[in-house]
């Protein structure tokens, strides 16, 4: 997560500027600027976004990296051209609101992975097995659910349709940053006290940290969906060989795992590149080739 949070115009004017000066150098160099925009809080965005820049540096393309705290930004750049890629996007329920407004501008180049869902969860050591269990464990999660950034996705449908719909309104609903979320949550599970925090799949702390979703009755967090890349109006007829490899990067769970325990566990900040790159030597059937 960014250390300071800008407003949705802040960003976006940052990454129109941005957007701008890449373009002023397409075709120079010997090769094209892509721009990539992701949210380095998600590591999904974070694995799937150096795994398609190390592949399209290899075949000469110059990449520069956007990243921002929200998901906002990302789609609006999308949509006005700021960015041309955003390699790993939840439009069908988490960035819905996003998707709908900004569709018309937007290419949908395919799904990789197609059973992400949002979840709220507990330690596999907890007694809860259900959001229905909440409220009667108040007293021992301290009266509060920990949550992750303010403009996320799930943190809206936390506090829009998980919150009313189980009666947990007297409840605090803490937000600050992903960062926040598992820090709280390694120093409850270390002490193997009860926590309940809002995670998602794919991501690597369900493993880590041995998590259960709780099951959710009532649907409140919705269906699941897919991992998409989305790229600006355009990309795909621009483009071609491009668009075509990254509509054929199909993974499994435990494929995507991998990827991501590289680039965020065993290599982690700073070398996102190198465990990209590992990693790909590992899993030919992935390399991008241009015809």
């Amino acid at each position: 997560m960014q250390a300071s949070r800008r407003t949705f115009t802040t960003a976006l004017a940052s990454l129109m500027a941005g957007g701008a000066l890449a373009a002023c150098g397409r075709g120079s160099g010997g090769g094209k600027t892509l721009r990539l925009g992701f949210i380095p809080s998600w590591s999904d965005g974070l694995s799937m976004t150096h795994l398609v820049k190390t592949q399209l540096e290899k075949a000469g393309y110059r990449i520069k990296l956007t990243d921002l705290s929200e998901a906002g930004p990302l789609y609006a750049g999308l949509s006005q051209g700021a960015v041309d890629l955003y390699p790993s996007a939840w439009p069908d329920v988490t960035h819905k609101e996003y998707m709908d407004k900004y569709r018309k501008y937007i290419e949908d180049l395919g799904t990789y992975y197609d059973a992400a869902k949002l979840t709220w969860a507990v330690p596999s050591y907890s007694s809860m097995k259900s959001i229905e269990d909440i409220k009667p464990h108040a007293s021992q999660i301290g009266n509060k659910i920990i949550g992750i950034e303010p403009g996320a996705g799930l943190t809206k449908v936390s506090q829009e349709d998980v919150i009313p719909d189980y009666g947990l309104g007297d409840m605090k609903f803490l937000t600050s940053s992903t960062t926040g979320m598992l820090a709280e949550l390694k120093k409850a599970v270390d002490a193997k006290n009860e926590i309940v925090v809002t995670l998602w799949h794919p991501f690597w702390a369900n493993t880590t940290y041995d998590m259960r979703d709780l099951e959710d009755p009532k649907g409140a967090l919705g269906k699941g969906e897919g991992l998409h890349f989305l790229g600006r109006e355009g990309f795909a007829q621009e483009y071609p060989e491009i668009a075509k490899w990254l509509g054929s990067i199909k993974m499994d769970e435990a494929t995507y795992g991998s990827l991501e325990d590289l680039v965020v566990n065993t290599y982690g900040e700073g070398k996102e590149d190198e465990a990209a790159t590992a990693w790909s030597k590992e899993h030919p059937q992935y390399d991008f080739k241009k015809s």
